[in-house]
C-alpha cells in the first residue's frame, strides 16, 4: 500500500514551471535517489512531500499515522542548545518534555522532575526516552555538548539523530553526506541500507547513490522521469531518454522548417493554401516557442601559470600538537610537480592542519618544511570565506569591473560568469541569496580567473550537481600542475588523485599509491569517527560531554607520520586507471632514454664544450632534467609494480 501519493503536480516560480503534472507514488522500501540541476526544484519537491508548501495545482495524499523526517541541508544552529534537546526535538511534544526532564537531572531540580515525570507517565514518555538515549549512544554523540561547542561535521550528525529518532515512514535527506568523514558516509549506508521505510534523498555523493537507492529520480524542466533501479543503470536510461528527445526535436524543427517554407511562397501558391494547413504551422509554432530547451553545461577551465619548480614541498620530520593532542607525529614527505595527493582523515583529525604546514601557512613545532619555487597556488575553502555575502558575483569574482582577463584575453564579466551558469540576473544578486551549489560555482569562478600551477581543493564537491561535479574532474585531469584534495567523495577522489595520505589517529599518516578504492583495497581503514565522541568547532574549541578545550583550527585530536615504503604494500591489482599509467610507463622510459643518449652524444664531441657558454649550459641543464624524470618514472614504476 502507498505511504504517500502526488496526483497531476504543478508548481510555477515566476513565469517558470518548477513542476508540470507531476505524478509519484512512495510505497514502503522505496529508496529514491532525486537528481536534477542545481535550480531544477530538488528541496522543493522534499519540501512539498513534507507538507511545508503547497503546490499550486494537483493533489498530495499521505497516509493516515505516517510519520515523515527531514534532513535538511542547512547545518542546525551554533546555539545554546544541548545535543540531547536537539534531538529530542524530533519528536516533538514528547521530546520537549524528555528535554526539560533531561535538564532538570542536570540541575538537581526535584520539584520540576517530579512535575515532568507525571507528564511523561501520561504520555508514553519513558519509550520515547529509550529512543533518544539508543539513538545518541548509536551515533556516539555527546548528550551534554551545547551546539555551539561542535564543528559542522559534528553539528550534522545531530541533525542526522534528530530524524532517524522517531523511527519515521518516510526518511527525507537532503546532501546528507556534507560535513560528514567518510567512516561516517559508510555507517550512514549501512544504515539507510537496513532501513525499512522509504527513504528519498538528495546527494552528489555517485558512491552513496548506488549503494543506498534500489530506484533514481530525476527533476528536468519541470518533468519527473523515475527509474526502477540503480544508478549506473540509470545513467544508460537518460542517455537513451536524450538520445530520443534530440531526434524527436529534430524532426520537428525539419518539419517546421518546410511548413515555414510552405507558407512563404508566391502568390499563387498563397491562394490556393490549405487553411487546415496553415493552422497546423501556427500549432507547430506554438509548440516551438513553449518548449523548454535544457540547461547547457558548464564549461570552465584553470588558466594556466608557468611551471612551477621541480619540488613543490619538501617535509621533513615534522610534528605539531595541539596541548596533549597529537597532530602529526615525525612526518616526512616530498611533493614533486605533477603530483595529485588526496588527504583523507575522520573529521578533527587534522586534514586543514596538515594542508596549512605543507604550504607553509603555519609553522610546525619540529621539523622543518622547505617549500618549491614559482608557487602559484589556488585555494578552495569549503567555507567559501573566499565570498562576500554582501557583494554581488561580479563584485566577488570581477573585483566589480565588467570585464576580466582569462589567459591573457579580455572577457565580458557576465559572458564568463556564463559559463558557469549563472544568467545575467543571477550575477547581479547578492552572494547571501545564491544555492550552496550557486555559491560553489561561484568559488570556482574565483578561483580559475587567477593562474595557478598548484591547486589546493577543500571539500569542492558540497552541493554541486553531478554533471558540474564530472566536468570538474575532466578539468582536473587536464591539470598539468600540483592537486593537493581534501574530499569525502569517494568516486571523485578515485578519478582525480593518484596518491593516498591518510590520517590515522595519534599523530600517524600513512601513504599509498592510487586513489580511495586502492588504499581500501590495500587494507586501508580509519579509525571510526563513531567510536570518538570528541566534536570541534572551527576556532578551535573541542567538546566531550560538554568540556571545552582550546585546539588550533577545525583539526584537533589526530594527524601524520611517515609514510611505509613501497615494498611493504600488498600486491593487490590495481584501478583499471593506475594499471594504464603502468602500462604507458615503459614507453616513457624508452623516450627518456632516447633524449638522454642523444644529448650525451652530443656532449661527448671533442668541441662541446669550446663553444657557445649559454648552449653549453643549457645543455647540461637539460641533460640533468632528463635525469631527474627517468629517477622519477623509475619510482613511480617500482611503486605501482609494488602496489
Amino acid at each position: 500500500m502507498p505511504l504517500l501519493r502526488l496526483d497531476n503536480l504543478s508548481l510555477q516560480f515566476g513565469s517558470r514551471d518548477l513542476l508540470k503534472d507531476v505524478n509519484f507514488t512512495l510505497r514502503k522500501g522505496d529508496k529514491i535517489g532525486l537528481l536534477g540541476r542545481n535550480g531544477e526544484g530538488k528541496t522543493t519537491f522534499l519540501k512539498i512531500i513534507a507538507n511545508e508548501i503547497r503546490p499550486d495545482g494537483g493533489e498530495r495524499w499521505q497516509r493516515s499515522g505516517t510519520i515523515i523526517s527531514w534532513l535538511e541541508q542547512s547545518l542546525p544552529q551554533a546555539d545554546t542548545q544541548t545535543v540531547y534537546e536537539v534531538v529530542a526535538g524530533g519528536l516533538n511534544e514528547v521530546g520537549e518534555l524528555l528535554s526539560a526532564y533531561h535538564q532538570a537531572i542536570n540541575n538537581g531540580d526535584m520539584a520540576a522532575m517530579t512535575r515532568i515525570q507525571e507528564q511523561l507517565d501520561n504520555n508514553d514518555g519513558w519509550q520515547q526516552q529509550q529512543k533518544i538515549d539508543t539513538t545518541i549512544s548509536q551515533l556516539k554523540l555527546p548528550a551534554d555538548a551545547p551546539m555551539a561547542s561542535l564543528s559542522g561535521g559534528w553539528r550534522k550528525r545531530v541533525a542526522l539523530a534528530r530524524a532517524l529518532v522517531a523511527e519515521p515512514e518516510i526518511l527525507l535527506l537532503d546532501e546528507p553526506t556534507n560535513h560528514l568523514d567518510i567512516s561516517t558516509i559508510e555507517w550512514l549506508e549501512q544504515t539507510l541500507q537496513q532501513y525499512r521505510g522509504a527513504l528519498i534523498l538528495v546527494t552528489h555523493d555517485r558512491a552513496f547513490l548506488q549503494k543506498v537507492t534500489n530506484q533514481i529520480a530525476e527533476l528536468d524542466r519541470g518533468s519527473l522521469y523515475v527509474w526502477q533501479g540503480d544508478y549506473r543503470g540509470f545513467l544508460t536510461y537518460r542517455a537513451e531518454r536524450q538520445h530520443a528527445e534530440e531526434k524527436s526535436n529534430a524532426l520537428f524543427d525539419k518539419r517546421l522548417a518546410q511548413e515555414e517554407v510552405w507558407i512563404r511562397q508566391g502568390i499563387k501558391a498563397r491562394r490556393t493554401r490549405n487553411e487546415g494547413r496553415v493552422r497546423a504551422l501556427e500549432s507547430l509554432r506554438e509548440t516551438s516557442s513553449q518548449r523548454v530547451k535544457r540547461q547547457g553545461k558548464a564549461d570552465f577551465k584553470i588558466e594556466s601559470a608557468v611551471s612551477s619548480g621541480k619540488l613543490v614541498a619538501e617535509i621533513e620530520n615534522v610534528s605539531h600538537s595541539f596541548g596533549d593532542k597529537k597532530i602529526i607525529s615525525n612526518f616526512t614527505n616530498r611533493i614533486m610537480r605533477g603530483d595529485r595527493i588526496g588527504i583523507i582523515g575522520p573529521n578533527g583529525a587534522g586534514k586543514s592542519t596538515l594542508l596549512k604546514i605543507i604550504l607553509g601557512e603555519l609553522t610546525p613545532q619540529k621539523g622543518k618544511v622547505t617549500l618549491g619555487t614559482k608557487l602559484e597556488i589556488a585555494y578552495f575553502d569549503q567555507l567559501r570565506n573566499q565570498l562576500d555575502d554582501s557583494k554581488n558575483l561580479i563584485d566577488n569574482v570581477c573585483g566589480g569591473q565588467d570585464f576580466i582577463e582569462i589567459n591573457g584575453k579580455n572577457r565580458h564579466a557576465i559572458s564568463y560568469l556564463s559559463d558557469f551558469l549563472f544568467s545575467p540576473e543571477r550575477v547581479r544578486q547578492p552572494v547571501s541569496t545564491l544555492s550552496g551549489g550557486e555559491q560553489n560555482r561561484a568559488i570556482l569562478a574565483k578561483l580559475f580567473s587567477k593562474p595557478a600551477n598548484v591547486l589546493v581543493l577543500d571539500e569542492p564537491t558540497n552541493d554541486l550537481d553531478i554533471e558540474t561535479l564530472e566536468l570538474l574532474e575532466e578539468l582536473l585531469l587536464n591539470f598539468d600542475g600540483t592537486l593537493l584534495l581534501v574530499s569525502h567523495d569517494r568516486e571523485f577522489m578515485d578519478n582525480t588523485v593518484t596518491r593516498i595520505l591518510a590520517v590515522e589517529g595519534d599523530g600517524q599518516v600513512s601513504e599509498s599509491v592510487g586513489g580511495y578504492s586502492d588504499w581500501l583495497a590495500r587494507g586501508g581503514s580509519l579509525s571510526d569517527a563513531l567510536d570518538d565522541s570528541l566534536a570541534t568547532k572551527s576556532n578551535g574549541e573541542t567538546a566531550k560531554s560538554g568540556t571545552q578545550v582550546k585546539t588550533d583550527d577545525s583539526s584537533t585530536s589526530t594527524s601524520a607520520a611517515n609514510s611505509p615504503s613501497p615494498a611493504t604494500k600488498n600486491n593487490a591489482r590495481l584501478s583499471y586507471k593506475l594499471q594504464r599509467e603502468l602500462d604507458k610507463l615503459p614507453a616513457q622510459i624508452e623516450a627518456l632514454e632516447n633524449q638522454q643518449a642523444s644529448i650525451e652524444e652530443t656532449i661527448a664531441a671533442a668541441d662541446f664544450y669550446s663553444g657557445d657558454p649559454d648552449l653549453v649550459r643549457s645543455t647540461l641543464a637539460e641533460l640533468s632534467e632528463i635525469q631527474q624524470s627517468l629517477e622519477n618514472v623509475y619510482q613511480r614504476w617500482e611503486e605501482l609494480e609494488a602496489g
